[in-house]
C-alpha cells in the first residue's frame, strides 16, 4: 500500500516536472514583449499620475501610518488611473487628448497644493480652507519660496513624463460610448469594494477608533491619515465630498441621546477660593500671534516677562494647532469653550449660526459689561465681524475697516493702543471687556520685507537721528530668529503702552489683563531654530505661554497641564459669573481639584506625567494600565461631546428646555 502511494507521488512529480518543461518561456517573453509593444502608451498616460500619487505619499512618509506599499491606497490610485485613461482613450482623439490634458493639469495642482501646504504644515490640504483663501493669499509666495525643494524637482519629472506621453497619444477616429460605460461601470464596482478592504470599522466609543483605517476612511477627519490610506486621487475627492456635499447635520438618535445624557448632569453649585475674586473688576484678553514661550525674556520682551513672572503663570499651558486658521480656533476655543470638530471636517468659524448663550462675551454684558474685540485686520477675515456679533460682542474693530492708514503701518501691535479711535472704544464705559488680538508676530521673519525690514528700518533711524536713510544704506541681514525676537519686542511695545494708558485713566487697579498665545511659532521657515527651546517631537511643542496678571496680584505658579479650553472657565469662576461646569469642555484650571490634561488633533494627549500617542505612552513615564485606558475613554467621550455639541447646535436644544419648564 505504501509504496503504491509512492508510485502516484513519484508520477505526479514527474508530471509536473513534464509541465514545466513544457513550457515555452521563449514564447511567453515573446506575447508578453508584443503586450507591451502595442499597449505601451497606455503605462506612458498612466506614469505621470502614478508618480503625482506615489511621490505625494513619499514626501509625507514621516506621517508612518500606512506604508507606501500597503495594498488599498494603491488599488484606490490605481482604479482613479483606469477611469481617468479609460475615458480619454474611448473618445475621439480630439477630445480625449483634451480631457487627459485637463486631467493632469488638476492632478498637477492637486500635487502642488498639497504638498507645498504639508512642507509649510506639516497637514495635508483640506478643501474647507478654499474659505480662507482670500486670508492665505497674503502668505503664499513665502509658502512656495520656503516649499521643500523636492517638491519642485518632483514637478518637473511629473511634467516631463506627461509631455513624453502626450507624444504617444493613440489615434481614435470616433468615441467609443459603450467602451466607457464599461470603464465607468468596472470603476464603480471596484471602488465600492476597495473600502472594504481596510477592514471593520469600530463603531464603540472608545479612544482607539482613530487608529482603526476603517474608520479613518468613513469619518476623513484627519487629513495626513486620510492621505495615506487612500492616496492624493481618493483623498481628494472625498475630501471635497465631505466637505461640500456630505450633510453634517441629519440626526442620529444615539448622538441625540449621547448628548441627553452628558448635559443632564449639571453642576450648579460650584465655588472655591477664587470664585468672585475679581468680580465687576475690567478685564483685557490679549492674545498674542505668534509668541511663543522663548520669545518672553527679560532682554526681549521685559514687560510681558515682568507680568508673567508676577502674576498667575501656568507654566504647563498649550494652544491648540489644527494645521488652517490657528489664530481663530484660539478665538472660538477662548469664547465658546469648544474647538474646532476633530470627527468631521468644519471649521470654527463657519459656526456662526450656533447658538453660545453661555460664551464669554454674553457672560459678561448680563453683567452690564460692554464687550468689544480689537484687531489689525478687517472684519471680513474669518468672517470675524459675524462671529463675534454671534458670540455676544458689541463690535469687532480692525485697523483696516477704519480706512484712514495710508501705509502698511496698521501692522505695528502699538497701533492697537496709539490709534485715537481704538484709545476710545477701549477704555470709555464703566465696566469693559476688550479681547485685543496682536499681529506683529506674524511671518515673514526677514529684513527683506514685512514687519522686521520696518522695525530694523526704524531702529537705523532712531540711532543714527535721521528721518530717512540714504540710497544706499544697507539694513543689517537679521536672522529669521532675530527678526522674530525684534517683531516679539514690537508686541511688548504695544502691552507697555497699555499698562501705561490703564495708569493714565485710573484703572489700572481696577483692570485683570489675561494674556496668552493662539499658536507656538510654526510660520518660521527654519523650523531647526524651534528645536533649541522646545520639545518638538510631538505634539508637546504647542508648549506656549499663559498668565493672568492685575495690579499687586498675588503671584502664583500653577503647574498643572493647560489649554485654551481652560481659560474661559477660570475666567468665570474669577469674576463671579454664571456658571454651569458641564457646559464647557474645559474646566477652572484654579480649582484645588484641578486635574489638567490635553490633547491634541491625532487624538494624542499629554496629562503632565504621560504622553500618550496610539493608546501607548511614548514618553518612558509610568501609569496604571487601568488608568491609561479610563483616560483614553474620557479624552475620546470629551472630544465626541465638543464635536456632537457643535454639529446639533445643542445648546439651543438646551435653551428651548429650559423655556419650556418655566
Amino acid at each position: 500500500m505504501i509504496s503504491v502511494k509512492k508510485e502516484i507521488k513519484k508520477n505526479n512529480k514527474k508530471s509536473i516536472l513534464n509541465k514545466i518543461k513544457n513550457i515555452n518561456i521563449k514564447k511567453i517573453l515573446s506575447k508578453t514583449k508584443n503586450f507591451f509593444q502595442k499597449y505601451y502608451y497606455i503605462i506612458l498616460m498612466a506614469l505621470p499620475f502614478i508618480l503625482i500619487d506615489l511621490i505625494t505619499r513619499i514626501l509625507g512618509r514621516k506621517i508612518n501610518f500606512f506604508s507606501i506599499g500597503r495594498l488599498v491606497p494603491n488599488l484606490f490610485t490605481l482604479i482613479w488611473v483606469f477611469l481617468m485613461i479609460g475615458i480619454c482613450l474611448f473618445l475621439e482623439k480630439k477630445k480625449g487628448k483634451i480631457l487627459y490634458i485637463f486631467f493632469f493639469i488638476l492632478s498637477l495642482a492637486l500635487f502642488i497644493t498639497n504638498n507645498v501646504y504639508y512642507s509649510m504644515t506639516n497637514s495635508f490640504f483640506d478643501f474647507s480652507l478654499i474659505m480662507m483663501a482670500g486670508e492665505g493669499s497674503v502668505y503664499i509666495i513665502d509658502a512656495i519660496l520656503n516649499c521643500n525643494i523636492w517638491v519642485y524637482i518632483s514637478s518637473i519629472i511629473i511634467i516631463i513624463s506627461f509631455v513624453f506621453a502626450l507624444k504617444y497619444f493613440p489615434s481614435r477616429k470616433k468615441t467609443n460610448l459603450k467602451n466607457i460605460i464599461r470603464v465607468f461601470f468596472i470603476f464603480l464596482i471596484v471602488h465600492f469594494i476597495i473600502p472594504f478592504l481596510l477592514g471593520s470599522p469600530n463603531n464603540e466609543l472608545t479612544w482607539s477608533t482613530w487608529r482603526n483605517p476603517r474608520n479613518i476612511y468613513i469619518n476623513f477627519n484627519d487629513n495626513n491619515k486620510s492621505m495615506t490610506i487612500t492616496g492624493i486621487y481618493e483623498y481628494s475627492i472625498r475630501n471635497f465630498y465631505i466637505t461640500f456635499i456630505k450633510a453634517k447635520k441629519s440626526s442620529n438618535e444615539e448622538e441625540v441621546l449621547f448628548l441627553e445624557e452628558v448635559y443632564n448632569n449639571t453642576e450648579d453649585n460650584y465655588s472655591n477660593k477664587y470664585t468672585g475674586k475679581y468680580k465687576d473688576k475690567n478685564l483685557i484678553i490679549l492674545q498674542l500671534e505668534g509668541t511663543d514661550n522663548w520669545l518672553i525674556t527679560k532682554e526681549d520682551t521685559p514687560t510681558l516677562y515682568k507680568m508673567m513672572n508676577s502674576g498667575i503663570n501656568f507654566t504647563n499651558h498649550y494652544s491648540y494647532y489644527n494645521g488652517g486658521g490657528s489664530t481663530f480656533n484660539s478665538e472660538f476655543a477662548v469664547n465658546t469653550g469648544f474647538i474646532t470638530p476633530l470627527s468631521y471636517t468644519q471649521n470654527a468659524y463657519t459656526f456662526n449660526k450656533n447658538y453660545f448663550p453661555y460664551s464669554l462675551a454674553n457672560l459678561f454684558k448680563k453683567e452690564e459689561y460692554a464687550v468689544n474685540a480689537f484687531h489689525m485686520n478687517t472684519s471680513e477675515y474669518y468672517s470675524r465681524g459675524t462671529n463675534y456679533k454671534n458670540w455676544g460682542y458689541d463690535n469687532y474693530y480692525g485697523l483696516i475697516d477704519l480706512g484712514t492708514y495710508k501705509d502698511d503701518s496698521y501692522t505695528l501691535d502699538r497701533e492697537l493702543i496709539l490709534n485715537d479711535t481704538f484709545r476710545e472704544k477701549m477704555f470709555n464705559e464703566n465696566k469693559f471687556v476688550d479681547y485685543i488680538i496682536t499681529y506683529s508676530g506674524h511671518m515673514p521673519f526677514t529684513t527683506e520685507k514685512g514687519l522686521c525690514k520696518s522695525l530694523i528700518t526704524e531702529d537705523l533711524l532712531k540711532e543714527q537721528g535721521i528721518e530717512e536713510l540714504s540710497k544706499d544704506q544697507v539694513l543689517p541681514n537679521l536672522t529669521e530668529e532675530e527678526c522674530a525676537r525684534r517683531q516679539a519686542k514690537e508686541t511688548d511695545y504695544m502691552v507697555e503702552l497699555l499698562i501705561n494708558t490703564l495708569q493714565e485713566k485710573m484703572l489700572l487697579d481696577d483692570t485683570v489683563i489675561v494674556v496668552f498665545t493662539d499658536h507656538y511659532l510654526y510660520t518660521l521657515s527654519d523650523q531647526t531654530i524651534l528645536d533649541k527651546y522646545k520639545e518638538t517631537d510631538n505634539n508637546l511643542i504647542n508648549h506656549t505661554p499663559f498668565f493672568i496678571w492685575s495690579n499687586n496680584i498675588e503671584k502664583t505658579k500653577i503647574t498643572e497641564v493647560t489649554s485654551q479650553l481652560n481659560i474661559l472657565p477660570t475666567l468665570i469662576n474669577l469674576f463671579g459669573l454664571e456658571y454651569h461646569p458641564n457646559y464647557y469642555i474645559g474646566t477652572d484650571a484654579l480649582d484645588s481639584n484641578y486635574n489638567g490634561y490635553v490633547f491634541f488633533s491625532d487624538y494624542s494627549w499629554y496629562d503632565g506625567n504621560v504622553y500618550v500617542d496610539g493608546g501607548i505612552v511614548t514618553n518612558n513615564k509610568i501609569i496604571d494600565p487601568l488608568s491609561l485606558e479610563d483616560k483614553n475613554y474620557y479624552i475620546n467621550y470629551i472630544i465626541r461631546k465638543n464635536d456632537l455639541t457643535l454639529k446639533y447646535n445643542y445648546f439651543k436644544t438646551i435653551e428651548a428646555s429650559k423655556d419650556k419648564s418655566i
